[in-house]
């Protein structure tokens, strides 16, 4: 298995950053702010080019939005979240089958965590790849939207937020709100993560005459996961924020 340079702070242990994680998400926020602006540079009353694909992922992040709250304010409120959401989620799920760059080291970089031991244990370094292949991005993501989505039940309607748990089912409705943001995050990490692994496996431990075509059938493949992967993340979100913002 491929492994990737890590750095901790202060020399606290719990602290610890994963380099390539780092880069691989600062590179997707990037490409998405880079896209909406050049998108959205000449506005005009019969879209063509960029804003025309700029206006077809807004109607798009739209219909998502009018499924989660129904069609009005808090629908439009939501928008810019759903955008941005679906776009980040969508650039990082590509990254990983268009640009995955894996590299080896010939010296220990211990500071990196990059010993020999973890060296000879390894396939190889990875240095860039998709950011929600790794579990603590997609975990942190949830676990996001699922504290703003208590903070609109909360600041929406206290009372029925609270009355909630006080009802016979009131210990399942505890254990749900657990288990959304796990199985939220987990959702997208496994996917996103065993494909990146059969990738890898594919393009080191066989012969290009043997897995070349499986390669090139499941990168397209993949592309195809990353797309579905981003809109059902999103759904999920805004269902889970729409459920706290309405007052029944």
């Amino acid at each position: 298995m491929e492994v990737t340079p890590k750095f901790t702070l202060f020399g606290i242990e719990w602290l610890e950053f994963d380099l390539t994680i780092i880069i691989a998400t600062t590179f997707a926020a990037l490409v998405v702010f880079l896209f909406s602006v050049w998108a959205t540079r000449k506005l005009s009353m019969r879209p063509a080019g960029m804003q025309n694909a700029m206006e077809m992922v807004v109607d798009f992040v739209r219909g998502i939005n009018d499924i989660a709250y129904g069609p009005g304010k808090t629908a439009e409120r939501y928008v810019a979240f759903s955008f941005t959401l679906f776009m980040f989620i969508f650039v990082a799920n590509e990254l990983g089958v268009l640009l995955m760059v894996t590299a080896t080291a010939n010296q220990p970089i211990p500071w990196l965590g990059l010993t020999e031991e973890v060296l000879q244990a390894s396939h190889g370094i990875s240095l860039f790849k998709s950011p929600t292949a790794d579990l603590s991005v997609t975990l942190a993501m949830a676990i996001a939207i699922a504290l703003y989505s208590n903070y609109v039940g909360i600041r929406s309607n206290f009372k029925g937020w609270l009355g909630h748990f006080f009802t016979p089912l009131g210990p399942i409705h505890l254990i749900e709100e657990f288990s959304k943001p796990l199985t939220h995050g987990m959702r997208l990490w496994a996917n996103l993560f065993a494909g990146e692994v059969l990738i890898t496996i594919m393009i080191t431990m066989g012969s290009p005459l043997i897995t070349g075509l499986p390669l090139l059938a499941w990168l397209g493949f993949s592309l195809f996961i990353g797309v579905i992967q981003a809109y059902i993340f999103t759904v999920l979100a805004n269902v889970y924020i729409g459920q706290k913002a309405t007052a029944h």
